[in-house]
């Protein structure tokens, strides 16, 4: 108790019959006044004091039954609305429009259509039931696409092929499912996605949603990317920050026409690549933009011409770390088709490794010693300039020149003029006239008309026969030793 003779402690005891009231001061005791005694005593008996608990008694059954009647009735009512809101609309295979807005989506609708090839029930009869998995993905509701039924037993009339000939449909794997619309003609949904509804409707979501592709192997890097028109890929340093996930969401939107991926550099190196972005350093997050040159993936066979070798070209972010700022600026720049560079061999994916790292190292090296020997060159006297022959004809004559003119330079030699070039023309040609006529054959060194020019060499080889012996060749067989 508070009072303004100072703080006082009461201890009541469990007979409540003696309250002890203790009271300290500095110098000494005091006693508390009757007023200030009975106020603490109520205090402790009202604090003693403890409410009782009113038992609530349950309302009467018959009170219940209408609500629950209300409520049973609210469910059946949503039920018997819900089978009748989800019955999945049939194209009318006979309408020309209506299957190519499905097929190709060139209909005003733009839309993308799940497609269950269903028969439809001839004579009235019920007819084959609706597959559980599509209709299960139709009632979800999440996958944005037209859920829709068609009879692919129908024969086109401007090919003569059904339906499942045409866009070459496997008719034995049930549910026959597929993919077309504004996202192009009809794709069949793989089995093993067909298992249930859950399955279908996440793998429409990844086909249909914009999305950034997951890279790990090169084929991977080749078909979802490089070989497409514009490609932009995050090298991931580690974990993506919550504004890193935002920007790219924000990307996907702004540029539907871009392919987006991603890939891990902690546990991934990109060979022919890697030199021309920023170093490597754990945490921090790289990109770079991708423009298809030439060519592609496609061998050719005997209806369509190969495609030839896949070419592209590269627009990386200097600046260490991304943000949306200088993506979205670096994807603007290669729609536009600035400072893109072609790269002689396309990436492909290794596990990354010291050995990796190192061989990277040394080309950034080698690249560095060329730009700083390019530099120097640069900064040379134009006197001192000179392109290396190159061997081609214009890399040929300027090394003629070169020598001349150093060789003109040491040796103090005046180019000579029109006059002195023409004189030392017309001494040559005259020495060459000279020469000629030491070897030309006159009228006067012809022979007498009826002598046969043989005559000259059967005179010389009747002299020689003068010098054979008599006995000819016998001598020198009898000198022949007789090995045997």
């Amino acid at each position: 108790h508070n009072s303004t003779y100072g703080t006082s402690y009461i201890q009541p005891t469990t007979q409540g019959a003696t309250i002890t009231i203790l009271k300290t001061t500095v110098n000494s005791v005091f006693q508390l006044s009757v007023t200030d005694l009975l106020l603490s005593i109520s205090a402790i008996i009202n604090m003693a004091k403890v409410p009782k608990k009113q038992t609530a008694k349950p309302p009467p059954v018959d009170k219940l039954l209408k609500p629950a009647a209300g409520i049973a009735l609210a469910m059946l009512a949503y039920y018997f609305m819900k089978g009748v809101t989800n019955e999945i609309t049939r194209v009318d295979v006979t309408d020309q429009l209506a299957l190519r807005e499905v097929f190709f989506g060139e209909g005003a609708s733009g839309k993308d259509y799940a497609v269950l090839c269903h028969p439809e029930s001839k004579d009235g009869s019920v007819g084959l039931p609706v597959s559980s998995v599509f209709q299960d993905s139709h009632d979800d509701g999440s996958a944005p696409v037209d859920y829709v039924l068609m009879d692919c037993d129908y024969i086109l009339p401007d090919s003569g092929k059904s339906i499942y000939e045409k866009f070459k449909l496997d008719k034995k794997k049930r549910p026959t499912v597929f993919v077309s619309g504004k996202s192009g003609p009809p794709k069949q949904v793989p089995q093993k996605h067909l298992k249930t509804g859950s399955m279908l409707t996440k793998l429409l979501k990844q086909m249909l949603e914009p999305h950034a592709a997951k890279i790990e192997k090169t084929k991977e890097l080749k078909e979802k990317c490089l070989n497409k028109e514009y490609c932009a890929l995050l090298l991931k340093g580690g974990k993506p920050e919550q504004y890193v996930k935002h920007a790219m969401a924000n990307l996907l939107g702004k540029y539907p026409n871009v392919q987006f991926a991603s890939v891990d550099s902690n546990l991934l190196f990109l060979v022919n690549l890697e030199e021309y972005l920023p170093e490597y350093v754990s945490g921090e997050h790289r990109f770079v933009v991708f423009k298809k040159v030439s060519g592609g993936l496609s061998a050719g066979d005997n209806e369509t011409k190969a495609e030839g070798r896949l070419k592209t070209s590269i627009l990386p972010l200097d600046s260490p770390g991304v943000s949306f700022g200088a993506m979205d600026s670096l994807v603007g720049s290669a729609l536009k088709g600035k400072n893109m560079k072609r790269i002689p061999a396309l990436p492909n994916i290794k596990t990354r490794t010291k050995k990796l790292e190192e061989s990277e190292r040394q080309k950034r090296d080698r690249k560095k010693d060329q730009a700083r020997r390019k530099a120097q060159e640069d900064q040379k006297p134009p006197q001192q300039t000179f392109s290396a022959n190159d061997g081609t004809k214009e890399g040929r004559r300027m090394e003629r020149e070169r020598r001349r003119a150093e060789h003109n330079a040491q040796n103090n030699v005046k180019p000579k003029t029109p006059e002195e070039i023409a004189e030392m023309e017309r001494r040559r040609r005259q020495r060459m006239e000279e020469e000629a006529a030491k070897w030309n054959i006159g009228a006067e060194d012809a022979q007498e008309e009826g002598v046969p020019l043989e005559d000259e060499w059967e005179d010389e080889n009747d002299d020689e026969s003068d010098y054979e012996d008599g006995d000819g060749g016998d001598e020198d067989d009898e000198d022949v030793l007789d090995l045997d």
